[in-house]
């Protein structure tokens, strides 16, 4: 039962990751955070990625399965392997605050690097040239700030 709840908790750590973290964290949390992305590539952080938007997209079984096993690879190589002591000095000292906190900062740091990609940036600036600029400056002038 302990190991489900080890590894659910990197899983929905990640997705959370995505919004600010609320929990608190101690000194091994936060070492703990600071190995994991230490230990993760940019390839790693792009699986992740793909693995957090995918948990929220209608993919097929098979792309699903495939993207599930490289998250589920990554994450057994970081907190058996890669980070395996920190892990373990994590655990020992502030279980179950490091895992609630380390996985999520490991994924604004994914998200992060998202959100830097030079594609990302045009694509997400691409509906700017679509929006009625009356508009914002309307709402501007209506808020006494033009």
């Amino acid at each position: 039962m302990q190991y489900k709840t080890l590894m659910a908790g990197p899983l929905l750590g990640c997705l959370i990751g995505m919004f600010p973290c609320l929990a608190t964290a101690g000194p091994f949390a936060d070492d703990m955070a600071r190995y994991l992305v230490k230990s993760t590539s940019d390839a790693d952080r792009t699986d992740l990625i793909r693995w957090m938007y995918s948990s929220m997209s209608k993919i097929s079984a098979e792309a699903r399965n495939e993207i599930d096993a490289k998250a589920a690879k990554l994450y057994t190589r970081l907190l058996f392997e890669s980070c395996k002591s920190e892990t373990v000095q994590s655990v020992q000292n502030e279980w179950p605050e490091t895992i609630q906190y380390a996985f999520p900062i490991l994924g604004q740091v994914a998200a992060r690097g998202l959100f830097t990609d030079p594609h990302v940036v045009a694509a997400m600036q691409a509906p700017q040239k679509d929006i009625d600029q009356s508009k914002p400056e309307e709402l501007l002038a209506l808020a006494g700030k033009k």
